[in-house]
């Protein structure tokens, strides 16, 4: 395929099988790690060994693995309470899921990846979420996957900049970020994002 792709590859099972998948599918692929401060970071420290592995294995998949990109999320780690980004027993908490989920973690990563793809001319986004992971966190699921499918669709294959900008792409678009119809959005994006499970703000 062509457009190039973009892993979300921590360096775990899931995604390593992630990467071995586009690099037989796209013709130059890029990975990305983040660093939230997570109990399990060893995973990014697999990273460059795995990356170099697969080159080795196969000179078509050499040729295909562009850079590596790490992005420092410590926010996510100051506002999550978890088993994941504190030194605490993993166990079920009371609605049902265990204490290792990381609210808004998917989220934060697709959007910073989304961004980057845009960046660096990436049109396809592979990430090794799935409803079957052993937690059934809610971001892992097949309506959240289609939702932010949907949302970035609209973020990036609309316009709104009086001036016309398409070189400066925002969480919420592109534009200048200062004209009134880029406020406006910007205004309309942070409702939406502050909303419970995506609704509109009242």
């Amino acid at each position: 395929m062509n457009g190039g792709a973009l892993v979300l590859f921590s360096g775990g099972q899931d995604s390593a099988t992630c990467l071995a998948w586009a690099l037989d599918r796209f013709e130059h692929v890029e990975t990305l790690g983040f660093d939230y401060g997570q109990r399990h970071r060893v995973e990014l420290d697999c990273r460059a060994a795995f990356r170099a592995r697969i080159a080795v294995l196969s000179l078509t998949r050499a040729a295909r693995l562009g850079p590596d990109h790490t992005l420092a999320l410590d926010a996510l780690r100051a506002v999550s309470d978890t088993a994941l980004t504190r030194d605490v027993a993993i166990a079920m908490d009371a609605n049902g899921l265990p204490n290792t989920f990381v609210p808004g973690r998917n989220l934060l990563f697709f959007t910073f990846a989304a961004a980057l793809a845009t960046r660096r001319g990436l049109r396809h986004l592979i990430g090794g979420m799935c409803e079957t992971d052993y937690s059934g966190y809610p971001d892992c699921r097949p309506a959240f996957i289609a939702a932010f499918q949907g949302l970035a669709a609209v973020v990036d294959d609309t316009h709104s900049c009086y001036l016309g900008d398409r070189a400066h792409r925002h969480a919420w678009g592109f534009g200048c970020g200062a004209c009134p119809a880029c406020d406006l959005r910007r205004r309309g994006w942070d409702r939406y994002r502050a909303a419970p499970n995506g609704e509109t703000a009242a």
